[in-house]
């Protein structure tokens, strides 16, 4: 496919903020040879002509990237949203390897989606319920609202904790978006309250640790602290169990731990980061995502 378009040696981060991970990224892929260039898919666009669509990506003058790592995919309108997925889905129409793909990223990004083929492949995670803020709450939610049983409002679309708190009772406040996305509340031992990120790299686990906060909400991001962690069996084959249901490349899994002691998958991040997570191994994580990356491209490039 791509023997029409030409090509450029180099390969593209999709990026608004480089810093750490977009040099690890340099580093570990120079380590193949491979040179990169941080872009923005805000600053992308579209030349679409008959026999030849061409996707524009700064910097390369008018070539397609060897490849693309995505490491952000910026906020803003729909339809603004929406088009920067295009160039990701366009680019993988073209041949290029996409890591992650567009349309791995909409199913992680949008929590409902996720939580849809979870449950679809019968794993652990929190019974869900999302429903138009303009609707009615289903009758199901509501008992078990009056029966005491507490649920956790999400964003649908978020990430780092941001937004999510606890819901007691059938007034459950503004939607986000006009939209409500619930799910069980699962109790755990607290405080200091635990959960376990693992990442997952081209469908195995690899690497994990526990976040810990004296807040049941235990994202790093809201001041949890990041801790070594054995990758045991049990919560590998779980997180790798998640992602083969959203079908991604690389992504981060949340797991929590009842007072049962049964696991559950609380989300699936497709754009993660590995800063905190780099703070608890000697392993190089950067190198391991980077030898992924370049496997999936030799792949498509070998006839």
């Amino acid at each position: 496919m791509t023997g029409r378009w030409r090509r450029d040696p180099r390969v593209a981060i999709f990026t608004d903020d480089p810093g750490w991970h977009g040099r690890a990224l340099r580093r570990a892929l120079a380590a193949h040879a491979i040179e990169t260039v941080n872009v923005s898919l805000k600053d992308c666009a579209f030349a679409l002509a008959t026999g030849a669509p061409a996707v524009l990506i700064p910097g390369f003058d008018g070539a397609l990237p060897r490849a693309c790592f995505v490491r952000g995919v910026p906020g803003g309108s729909l339809e603004e949203v929406v088009l920067r997925l295009d160039f990701l889905h366009a680019l993988e129409l073209l041949g290029i390897a996409v890591f992650n793909t567009g349309r791995a990223i909409e199913r992680t990004v949008d929590k409902a989606m996720t939580s849809f083929r979870l449950a679809l492949r019968g794993l652990a995670t929190p019974a869900t319920w999302v429903y138009a803020a303009s609707g009615t709450m289903p009758l199901e939610l509501a008992a078990r609202l009056a029966a005491g049983r507490p649920l956790v409002a999400k964003p649908l679309f978020g990430s780092q904790g941001e937004g999510v708190r606890r819901v007691d009772s059938a007034a459950v406040g503004d939607a986000v978006g006009g939209v409500h996305y619930l799910q069980d509340f699962v109790a755990r031992d607290g405080p200091p309250f635990r959960d376990v990120r693992v990442l997952v790299i081209a469908g195995r686990a690899r690497y994990a640790m526990e976040r810990v906060s004296a807040h049941w909400v235990t994202n790093r991001a809201q001041g949890a602290r990041c801790l070594a962690l054995e990758l045991t069996a049990e919560i590998g084959a779980l997180a790798e169990a998640a992602t083969a249901a959203v079908d991604i490349d690389y992504a981060g899994v949340d797991l929590m731990q009842d007072r049962d002691g049964g696991w559950w998958i609380g989300e699936v991040n497709g754009i993660p980061a590995w800063w905190g997570l780099q703070q608890t191994t000697s392993d190089d994580i950067t190198a391991a995502l980077a030898e992924a990356f370049v496997v999936k491209i030799v792949a498509l490039e070998t006839p």
